[in-house]
């Protein structure tokens, strides 16, 4: 089950891809079937969300099950997962990959509403504990030596400023994965955390928003230009360099690794 990969430049999407490759049999989940758009001025293509990654992950020899999902329903989530277990009998991996889209939190604290921090907070890490937890039932039931992976952050290890409630939320994810992996740690499953340093997906869109709404690419490409200034390998990580980890996480030649928090950032991050 991998949640919030409707995108079609997205982390999930990739992670969805790669382990139907493996052979998996794939629970599609977003918000909505189109996804999450970070810049609703932005100009819109064909892409088909969830539905033209179910025909990817089909045309792998895979099957597919898609489900809008809000994470920060855990009624919702329990619905999705009892279909899942008709369809195909059992859970063995979960992703966490759904977040909240970049908007009212980008800003300093002291200018930041309670609002716009709770709606950070309750997709990003309450929705991964609501999934992680309903996930963890089943397998525990099943007696299922699962894998449960967090899709961090570079800044769940870095605070940067403007970004307190996004910091906030991906510090606590490790530090949830950590306890679960301690928890889940006898029954064979294991809870690993991705942190990936920026790149260039949907959700950076806004990099070329201006100040009257209007969206810019020139701008959105000069803000990816000096991000990517700043990485020591001198190239931005790619949703497929995660998906990369994440099939290994989700393998058994991963089974002694749990409660880590892995970057993928280029060298930017060095802890």
């Amino acid at each position: 089950m991998v949640t919030g990969c409707a995108g079609e430049r997205g982390v999930g999407r990739a992670i969805a891809r790669r382990l139907a490759h493996e052979g998996a049999d794939l629970v599609l989940t977003d918000v909505t079937a189109g996804g999450t758009r970070v810049v609703p001025t932005m100009p819109v293509g064909q892409w088909a969300g969830l539905e033209a990654v179910a025909a990817e992950v089909r045309g792998l020899g895979s099957r597919a099950l898609t489900a809008c999902l809000d994470v920060r329903s855990a009624a919702e989530i329990d619905t999705v997962l009892r279909q899942a277990l008709q369809v195909f009998g059992r859970l063995d991996i979960l992703v966490n990959n759904a977040a909240a889209p970049p908007g009212a939190d980008r800003m300093p604290v002291v200018q930041l509403t309670e609002d716009a921090w709770a709606a950070v907070l309750a997709v990003n890490l309450t929705g991964s504990f609501l999934c992680a937890k309903a996930a963890a039932t089943v397998m525990l039931q099943h007696k299922i030596r699962g894998r449960i992976i967090n899709i961090g952050s570079d800044n769940s290890k870095i605070g940067q400023p403007n970004l307190a409630a996004y910091c906030a939320s991906k510090f606590g994810l490790v530090g949830f994965a950590q306890a679960l992996a301690m928890e889940l740690g006898p029954a064979g499953i294991t809870v690993n955390t991705i942190c990936p340093g920026p790149m260039d997906t949907e959700r950076v869109d806004y990099f070329g928003r201006q100040e009257d709404g209007s969206y810019d690419e020139a701008r959105r490409r000069e803000r990816i230009r000096k991000l990517t200034e700043e990485v020591p390998l001198g190239c931005l990580a790619t949703p497929h360099d995660v998906a990369e980890v994440a099939a290994f996480l989700a393998s058994e030649a991963a089974a002694a690794i749990t409660g880590q928090a892995i970057n993928v950032d280029g060298g930017v991050v060095k802890h």
